[in-house]
């Protein structure tokens, strides 16, 4: 009896905690290190999903028993810098450089040198040992730089975070002189619970003009405390590009384009050394997306290898452990701060005097929770489709969150884009929100049989669709040496021709390819536009390639999996819907890029009067009466007469 009411309580006690956990979007496992007091990191993938206080967070053995935990904010952002005693190397015909011997094992991730005067350029190894007899390979090849003329300066090297109490510096000299002794060496104190520095972000090239770069930046979720972006970029030689940081925040009822930092990205090299400045400042983003734009100038496309996040400092979690695995759970907004007697010790916890624990992986992807946590208000007002004279189908996806990219027709076939409206398969709205893109969408052009008129090229264009209201023209050329004035021109009525744009395309180093040009024009009317260079008395100027850029927009809009259409090209009132009471949190998810099928569009037909069961018994009757009148024909027809069977 007894152990049948232990089984009874214990199956309980498993609904009880299963209930409890079904209100959390994530859960972690935590690993300890040991027994006795632990100190765990707040990584990127907590704040990514934790509440911002951190007052969702629960922490369980595996019996569901929830354990304690403080969290400590940290004491002070300044670094604590700790000197040591430098030992000179023996010097070779290729090297030099000095040990510094920090008394005691010191936990570091840091060390920034003083006393070398400018201007120097140097490259690197750096070692690091407990006894001074095993040394670990810290970092393979770096470099140092205080260039005033250039305005690089770097006097500091990142270490892995570890425990040392020697570390060894040897400078290459075989390109560079050699330098003298220092006034000193220090190392930056990294206490156990300390936040990393850096977190690497997903990055992914976006289609763009010429002599631009962008990038989409993806982060594991909003309202992260990201101060500054570092870039890692390929490639070799000198680099002077200007960089922009953007997010989509809300204007007008919409997303548009908003700076959050800018920056000027130098690196340089002298006899294989390079030196760098690669850091853009930026404000706390809000949304989990963001977009890298480069100036390229006349330079090739940036070479981006990766991008990190540089976080403000974070505080630390404080538990105690029995020496078995725990877990995390979070993600619930709608609970309260827990309240535990472990907080009374909160001004006396150091990150040092406890052991570090590590966190495990993620078991819920943050894209698929953020989609979960976003409320879909459903459906609006039902609306006749019969007003509008174009509609396209979009394509199917899982449901959620989705992005339509509105193509060539639809900009210039839309009102202004307030006559957009998605139905789904009972011509209900499907309430969107209008985003505007900083990069353009990209239409490539056919470029058709030059046509010679005397001393100049025409190229009879077709921009795909007619009466596009803003556009940029992109050209390009395999010729290198050449100057041509060149214009963009329409046919009016009577054979009239409006010019649209109008520039000078040159180019004079024969070493390199020539830049593309870049004609903007408004207000188009037809689709058809004539492109013309003078050749003077040169040959003729090829054109390679074409393309039209137009400006970049997206509806985003919760998507039901299926049977969606767009409906635009009728002369209507924007729409209002409660979705932007939602913008902000609507911003901030990950959202799935859909694109519109390349078909055209299929025109509407016209409103038509439903038909109702007395039309239909009316339409069954004519068709029965025609049957019997057929039926009745046959049999009244006269008999052929039949010849007499021979004998």
């Amino acid at each position: 009896m007894n152990i049948f009411r232990s089984a009874i309580l214990l199956l309980a006690l498993q609904t009880a905690l299963c209930a409890d956990a079904t209100g959390f979007r994530f859960k972690r496992d935590i690993v300890p290190s040991g027994k006795g007091p632990q100190a765990l990191e707040v990584d990127l993938s907590l704040l990514a999903g934790v509440a911002p206080d951190l007052h969702d967070l629960r922490i369980k053995d595996d019996s569901g028993r929830e354990v304690p935990y403080v969290v400590v904010p940290q004491v002070s952002a300044a670094p604590i810098w700790r000197p040591g005693r430098m030992l000179p190397l023996v010097a070779t015909k290729e090297s030099s450089g000095f040990e510094l011997d920090l008394g005691t094992s010191v936990r570091t991730s840091r060390m920034k040198l003083d006393g070398i005067r400018a201007p120097f350029l140097k490259r690197y190894h750096l070692e690091g040992s407990g006894d001074r007899a095993h040394w670990t390979e810290l970092v393979a090849e770096g470099s140092l730089f205080d260039l005033p003329e250039d305005g690089l300066k770097l006097l500091e090297m990142e270490i892995p975070e570890g425990d040392y109490r020697y570390l060894r510096v040897t400078w290459d000299d075989r390109s560079s002189a050699r330098l003298p002794m220092l006034r000193g060496a220090f190392v930056q104190i990294v206490g156990k619970g300390a936040m990393p520095p850096l977190a690497a972000l997903n990055v992914q090239a976006r289609p763009s003009e010429p002599g631009t770069s962008r990038f989409l930046i993806q982060l594991p979720g909003p309202h992260l405390p990201i101060v500054a972006l570092r870039l890692q970029i390929g490639g070799q030689g000198p680099l002077l590009r200007e960089a922009r940081v953007l997010e989509g925040r809300l204007q007008n009822g919409g997303l548009a384009p908003r700076e959050l930092g800018a920056y000027q990205l130098r690196r340089m090299e002298r006899a294989g050394i390079a030196a760098a400045d690669l850091r853009i400042p930026i404000d706390a983003p809000e949304g989990s997306e963001l977009e890298l734009r480069v100036d390229d100038g006349n330079n090739p496309p940036l070479d981006l290898k990766g991008v990190q996040a540089e976080l403000a400092p974070q505080p630390w979690i404080y538990f105690e452990s029995d020496g078995k695995p725990v877990h995390a759970f979070y993600g619930d907004a709608k609970l309260e701060a827990p309240r535990y007697d472990l907080a009374a010790l909160q001004d006396q916890l150091k990150p040092d005097q406890a052991a570090r624990a590590q966190w495990g992986p993620v078991s819920a992807p943050p894209a698929t929770a953020q989609e979960q946590a976003i409320h879909d208000p459903g459906p609006g007002a039902n609306l006749d489709p019969s007003g509008f004279k174009a509609r396209r189908t979009i394509p199917d996806a899982a449901p959620g969150l989705a992005a339509l990219v509105l193509d060539a027709h639809v900009l210039s076939a839309s009102r202004g884009l307030r006559d957009l409206r998605i139905l789904d398969h009972e011509n209900h709205q499907i309430p969107y929100l209008l985003e505007e893109r900083d990069g353009p969408y990209r239409v490539p052009l056919t470029v058709p049989t030059r046509q010679a008129k005397g001393r100049t090229s025409e190229y009879a264009l077709d921009l795909t669709e007619p009466g596009l209201r803003h556009g940029r023209l992109v050209l390009e050329t395999q010729s290198r040496v050449f100057s041509r004035a060149v214009q963009l021109m329409e046919e009016g009525p009577g054979g009239t021709k409006r010019i649209l744009a109008e520039a000078l395309w040159s180019h004079d180093k024969p070493e390199s390819d020539a830049p593309p040009l870049v004609l903007s024009f408004s207000g188009a009317e037809g689709r058809r536009v004539v492109l013309t260079l003078d050749e003077g008395d040169n040959q003729p100027l090829p054109v390679s390639r074409a393309t039209l850029l137009l400006p970049g927009w997206r509806l985003r809009f919760f998507h039901p999996g299926q049977g969606l259409t767009l409906v635009y090209d009728r002369d209507i009132e924007g729409p209002q819907y409660d979705l932007a009471l939602l913008a902000d949190r609507l911003r901030a998810a990950p959202a799935k890029e859909l694109e519109l099928a390349a078909a055209g569009t299929t025109p509407l037909p016209k409103a038509s009067t439903p038909i109702n069961a007395s039309g239909v018994f009316w339409i069954a009757l004519v068709g029965v009466m025609v049957v019997l009148l057929a039926i009745l024909a046959r049999l009244l027809r006269k008999p052929k007469q039949e010849p007499p069977f021979p004998t």
